[in-house]
């Protein structure tokens, strides 16, 4: 609430969690809400489409077939990449004319003894993957209202069984 924390938002909450499983503040928040914790807890800052209530259920009905809907989630973790699968680079093209070891490297780092260092953000092999990706306008198909599922048309970020993060 205004009020109370200095801006206007709404909490939801989705899947359920034992009450051993969840910390002490987070069993104090959701029995105030008289729902039992949550598994996964996402606050919108925006204006929430409709009023709501402490302990309200929201259901896929505020969305329509057809339209247009920004998806959030995390992408899937690829583990430690090369620079050629991480940002693209080609290596060297032509794998002949004494070409020994370098067809995936990455090239020169930097300059000599000056500046004599890295520069940070120089792109390398590393983690990629597991980052927080927004899709925006994927169009929904059709609804389960009965089943409270969307099925929607587009590259969902994401692996198998994860949480995403539907938004108008």
């Amino acid at each position: 609430t205004l009020e109370k924390d200095g801006y206007s938002a709404v909490q939801l909450g989705f899947g359920e969690r034992t009450t051993k499983s969840a910390g002490s503040p987070l069993v104090g928040h959701f029995k105030k809400a008289g729902t039992t914790p949550k598994r996964k807890v996402v606050e919108f800052r925006k204006d929430f489409p409709q009023e709501m209530n402490l302990g309200d259920v929201v259901t896929v009905d505020m969305f329509a077939e057809g339209e247009f809907v920004h998806v959030t989630s995390k992408s899937k973790g690829k583990g430690f990449q090369g620079v050629v699968k991480r940002h693209g680079f080609k290596g060297v093209n032509d794998a002949t004319h004494g070409q020994h070891n370098r067809q995936r490297a990455p090239g020169s780092i930097g300059a000599a003894s000056y500046p004599a260092k890295v520069f940070k953000g120089m792109r390398m092999a590393g983690r990629t993957g597991g980052d927080r990706i927004k899709t925006r306008n994927l169009e929904i198909l059709k609804m389960f209202p009965e089943k409270n599922l969307i099925l929607v048309k587009g590259a969902v970020p994401g692996h198998k069984g994860a949480y995403v993060v539907i938004e108008k």
